[in-house]
């Protein structure tokens, strides 16, 4: 699941349960995650969100502790990230979490970016996250105790108005279709996670 641990995370326990959605702890853009164009590199954006759901994952009983007593984890499976607004070394920001749904196998999340002070949006992303073995490599299904504490998770979380970018596809409308791509070709492309066999 992650890329890099959140250096706060240790400061939540599974018990604590925020008002919906989920906010992260600050985090600062650093120098060495600039790119050429003088902003953040893209995928240091993944990294800053993906240290939001370390946390969150922490809340919802799926944190470093779970992955050693159960050797299970998550994985993430697919991503959509939005690039809505710049920002630079060293501005303070903080990312939240809304939990959208799950089943016995999978959480499905919406997850954005916002300068700490301001508020304003800097970058949004809806994931799809898988539960592993991380013996067998196989996606299995949730602990009826962890199921249980999705479910009173997900109830806060469904009071929260949804965004309206869900599901939204990646397509340039009205466009001409560039010569060897077809919708057949991207028909074929497997929905399974290139390192997690689906189980039955």
């Amino acid at each position: 699941m992650a890329l890099l641990a959140s250096p706060h995370s240790s400061e939540r326990t599974m018990h604590d349960i925020q008002t919906a959605p989920f906010v992260s702890s600050t985090m600062r853009v650093e120098p060495d995650w600039m790119d050429h164009n003088g902003h953040l590199h893209m995928a240091y954006y993944h990294v800053l969100l993906d240290r939001a759901f370390e946390e969150f994952g922490i809340e919802l009983g799926l944190g470093s502790l779970y992955v050693k007593k159960t050797n299970c984890s998550l994985f993430a499976a697919e991503a959509h990230i939005r690039y809505l607004r710049e920002v630079h070394v060293n501005d303070m920001v903080r990312a939240t979490v809304l939990f959208l749904a799950f089943d016995q196998k999978r959480i499905h999340t919406v997850r954005q970016i916002r300068h700490a002070e301001d508020g304003w949006l800097s970058a949004t992303s809806e994931n799809m996250t898988l539960h592993v073995d991380l013996l067998t490599r196989k996606v299995v299904p949730f602990p009826t105790t962890i199921e249980h504490r999705l479910n009173e998770i997900l109830a806060i979380h469904q009071l929260v108005k949804r965004p309206d970018s869900l599901g939204r596809s990646v397509t340039l409308p009205n466009s001409t279709q560039h010569a060897g791509f077809s919708s057949e070709a991207f028909a074929n492309l497997s929905d399974h996670h290139p390192f997690a066999k689906q189980t039955s």
